[in-house]
């Protein structure tokens, strides 16, 4: 219905990348015995959500799929998969 209607909305797997992505930060923290504060993590936060949309985006525009950020979130999904296959050989084109 949004997609008809032509309303603009992130899928569920960019939005959640954001929990995923301060996950991934507060690992890392602890990994490095580190303490970030609030305004480092929020900036790093921003940055990775920042690509993620901008690759959404960017994916979708390629495919003819303009402002569609799930068909977006999807390819980007796909070709990122693909490619990590690729490299450990698993596919081969």
């Amino acid at each position: 219905m949004f997609l008809t209607n032509g309303v603009v909305f992130d899928p569920a797997k960019a939005a959640n990348a954001g929990g995923v992505a301060t996950s991934a930060l507060e690992m890392c923290q602890n990994s490095m015995r580190n303490s970030w504060t609030f305004q480092v993590v929020d900036e790093k936060l921003k940055e990775i959500m920042i690509n993620i949309y901008r690759n959404i985006s960017s994916n979708a525009r390629d495919y003819s799929m303009e402002n569609n950020f799930v068909a977006g979130a999807n390819i980007a999904g796909f070709i990122k998969i693909a490619t990590t296959m690729y490299t450990q050989g698993v596919i081969w084109i």
